[in-house]
């Protein structure tokens, strides 16, 4: 055999195992299901998924009338949606007198209502209630809804809630193709899931990808759930589904710097979403609780500092005056660690659980303060727009004193006292060495230090004097109408 031939033949052997492995390793595209690629290995085949859930899902084209209020940027519809959705300032087109957005010499309007944006939505139940995301739909003059056999209805809103961005849409037709709600709980991190929608006005378009995250807190209202399934201008108010053709999420937001997809999406949990639509359907608007107090996070300084242990809880920063908090005696630094059983992990968990409680019920709440854990029971009122926030007169008193923390503080006035509402504390005239450091400022009021209540100078001083200054010491603070902890620590 000579050299070309033995070449040959190997190449030839080579072209056919190649040829075979290519033909095991095609998975067959009738049902869902992972066909082997490797040990241990699988990938999904999606295409009875699409086909199953895929006509349940639909195109929205808001349209608005040309009247001055917006539609003048002369940009893409798609594009606008994007700029609405991170609150972007529009930018305009003075020079585009005949593009889109705009109105002809000599035109109406009023009679000519125009492409404002574009969005997805998918079918909850077949007598043409559609889910969609509120800023799709907020602020359009007209709703239209395309399905997957290009029938088209106009829709009109039933109700939406811009803190969860939820909205409920509905049109008249009968006998639609209504989706199927997952279990949000069963959801677990690297798990497959897809999404259907109309990325910059494409319609019926399908990206697949996984669950990158769960209860990512980026929302008063909600934990989102984080996917690297590709979601653009057009996606929000689409579904996202698991492996079993369940709706487990409406994606709604991207991190981008571009304006496209960079491999970070979210979704709003089925679950909270489902709760929202419930309410939205039954009186047009939601319903909340709240308890009427200001929150930040609990650090792990802080934590460590007063005695908490873990850096868990809220940290109550205000109280409302004459609200259920303070009625029901919860002061500002207390430390809400539970709801009526229900642990508060971090601060964001308080406005969803206390959110979620029926208003005129009582909630107990389990609060830290000064060291120990008490129990304060309070009577939850309905959502409203905050207080105002008031800032306290700063009326220097006289005889100041220094302590060796680096504060000098002084007597509060009465009418600093009335003004803010304060039975006890000291003001700071100065800061600086070890106090510097630690953030506080001139004008702050002294509350607690080392978790200990300060009355007055005297015994701030006596507090300050007795502080183990070879560790950290924590100071409550009151700064306007705000209260946080800081922590001095000792010079190294």
């Amino acid at each position: 055999m000579s050299m070309m031939e033995f070449s040959l033949s190997r190449a030839s052997r080579a072209a056919v195992a190649l040829a075979a492995a290519l033909m095991l390793a095609v998975p067959a595209v009738a049902q869902v299901r992972a066909a082997p690629v490797a040990a241990g290995a699988t990938l999904p085949d999606f295409t009875e998924l699409v086909e199953k859930v895929g006509p349940s899902v639909v195109g929205i084209r808001t349209l608005e009338r040309a009247n001055g209020r917006s539609g003048q940027s002369g940009m893409d519809p798609s594009m606008e949606e994007f700029f609405r959705r991170f609150g972007i300032p529009m930018p305009g087109n003075p020079n585009n007198p005949g593009g889109r957005g705009t109105t002809p010499r000599g035109g109406n309007a009023e009679e000519e209502p125009q492409q404002r944006g574009v969005g997805s939505g998918f079918v909850l139940s077949a007598d043409g209630f559609i889910m969609t995301n509120a800023h799709v739909v907020d602020g359009a003059d007209e709703l239209i809804v395309t399905l997957t056999d290009k029938r088209e209805f106009k829709a009109k809103v039933i109700g939406l809630d811009k803190r969860t961005d939820v909205a409920v849409v509905k049109i008249d037709a009968t006998g639609l193709p209504a989706v199927k709600l997952g279990d949000v709980g069963k959801l677990k991190v690297g798990e497959w899931v897809l999404a259907i929608g109309s990325p910059f006005g494409l319609e019926n378009t399908v990206t697949a990808g996984i669950v990158s995250a769960k209860a990512r807190d980026t929302g008063d209202y909600l934990p989102f759930i984080q996917t690297d399934v590709a979601i653009n201008p057009g996606n929000s108010g689409g579904p996202l589904i698991n492996m079993r053709g369940e709706v487990v999420g409406i994606n709604s937001q991207i991190y981008s710097r571009s304006g496209g997809f960079m491999g970070i999406s979210f979704a709003i949990p089925i679950d909270e979403a489902g709760r929202v639509a419930d309410q939205l359907r039954a009186q047009g608007r939601v319903i909340r609780g709240r308890i009427g107090v200001s929150i930040a996070p609990v650090t792990k300084d802080v934590a460590e500092s007063i005695g908490l242990g873990k850096p868990a809880g809220a940290l109550v920063r205000s109280v409302e005056g004459g609200g259920p908090a303070e009625k029901a005696g919860l002061e500002a630094g207390d430390i809400i660690t539970k709801v009526d059983g229900k642990a508060v992990e971090k601060s964001g968990d308080l406005p969803r659980i206390v959110g979620a409680t029926r208003p005129g019920s009582k909630a107990v709440l389990q609060v830290f303060r000064r060291g120990g854990y008490r129990d304060i029971t309070v009577t939850v009122a309905e959502f409203e727009p905050d207080a105002p926030t008031r800032v306290a007169t700063q009326e220097a008193p006289a005889a100041p004193a220094r302590s060796a923390l680096g504060l000098t503080v002084t007597e509060l006035t009465e009418a600093q006292r009335r003004e803010l509402k304060l039975k006890q504390g000291v003001r700071v005239e100065a800061v600086d060495g070890a106090a510097a450091r630690a953030g506080l400022r001139e004008g702050d009021v002294v509350l607690a230090l080392d978790n200990v209540e300060i009355s007055d100078v005297k015994q701030f001083l006596a507090v300050a004097t007795k502080a183990e200054k070879a560790r950290a010491i924590s100071v409550m603070v009151r700064r306007g109408e705000w209260v946080n902890y800081l922590v001095i620590r000792p010079t190294r």
